[in-house]
């Protein structure tokens, strides 16, 4: 059976939407957000990998990473630093602001959320954003982190409610005010979906000569392959069963998804079920022959010999690793 890949990747690295800012900003003002390493152990211990994102409700301002040109952002689009690099939100481009402390990252991150913030002078509010973070996985294989750019921005200023950002600007917009139980809880899936569907916006915007795993979903052959695969990671798939399933030679489906994903089929197959292993020894108390069955293989030893040579690690030492402490 063919799968989603994209919704199977989200969901095998562990996609989490956590801690929410509501953000209220007269002119002039600046914010910096500081680097993912102080950031991540406060909102999710133990996840590997931070996504941070603004959503600008009303009025405009300017986003970019510390030392690069920033873009303007207005209201009805969400700018999202993919691999949550230390970031400028200003109402000018060219703004900085102090370093953030990890006193002031305690305090914001130790109360109710959302957390409310004002920032700037006495003047009239110029912008007002909806701001949060995203942990995923990134080891040992996120072919999604690998081909995103580190900044995206998605959205229609012209469009209003109808579209679907436009939905989900409007219902956090709402969750922030209304601070109603399970507000959180909301708060953290509808930035889960605003995710997807920038990354689906971004998939669908690539130009044709774009290559990467993203541009391999969008290929007809290659988007099959990598369903089938993802759909049947156990199964002892094999070039030429997979060029039958997609109606191509085995040379052209080889040379194709070699240039589009950046490596050959078999190759992909064993570093994602080594993500998926990863990710059940990661959690609860499942024999590593269990594990090793559930991802088509026939013995411990060969599973364990794969997983190091893939991950560095023995199966055993990453369980270690990734135990709460």
């Amino acid at each position: 059976m063919a799968a989603d890949a994209l919704s199977d990747v989200l969901r095998t690295v562990r996609l989490t939407g956590a801690t929410f800012f509501d953000v209220v900003a007269r002119n002039p003002w600046v914010a910096e957000q500081p680097t993912r390493e102080m950031v991540l152990p406060k909102i999710l211990p133990g996840a590997e990998h931070l996504i941070s994102y603004h959503v600008v409700t009303e009025g405009r301002c300017y986003a970019g990473i510390i030392g690069e040109e920033p873009i303007a952002v207005d209201a009805g689009e969400v700018v999202v630093f993919t691999r949550g690099d230390a970031h400028v939100m200003s109402s000018h481009p060219g703004m900085r602001a102090q370093p953030v402390t990890q006193d002031e990252i305690d305090f914001a991150t130790a109360g109710a959320l959302p957390f409310f913030r004002h920032v700037g002078d006495q003047g009239p509010v110029s912008v007002k954003l909806v701001c949060g973070f995203l942990a995923c996985d990134a080891r040992p294989f996120n072919p999604l982190l690998d081909h995103l750019p580190p900044v995206i921005k998605a959205g229609n200023p012209q469009g209003g409610d109808a579209n679907w950002l436009g939905q989900f600007i409007r219902l956090a917009q709402s969750e922030s005010a209304d601070k109603r139980a399970g507000g959180e809880g909301v708060l953290a899936k509808l930035s889960e979906l605003m995710f997807i569907e920038v990354v689906r916006q971004y998939l669908e915007a690539l130009p044709p000569e774009q290559a990467g795993w993203l541009a391999g979903l969008r290929d007809p052959f290659v988007g099959k392959a990598l369903s089938l695969m993802h759909g049947k990671p156990a199964h002892d798939w094999s070039i030429e069963e997979l060029a039958r399933e997609v109606a191509l030679s085995r040379s052209v489906l080889a040379e194709r998804f070699a240039d589009l994903v950046g490596m050959p089929p078999m190759h992909y197959l064993a570093k994602w079920r080594m993500q998926i292993a990863a990710g059940l020894l990661s959690v609860g108390n499942t024999n590593i022959a269990s594990v090793a069955a559930s991802i088509g293989y026939g013995s411990e030893a060969a599973f364990s010999r794969a997983f190091k040579k893939t991950v560095g690690m023995p199966p055993s030492a990453w369980r270690q690793r990734s135990a709460p402490n």
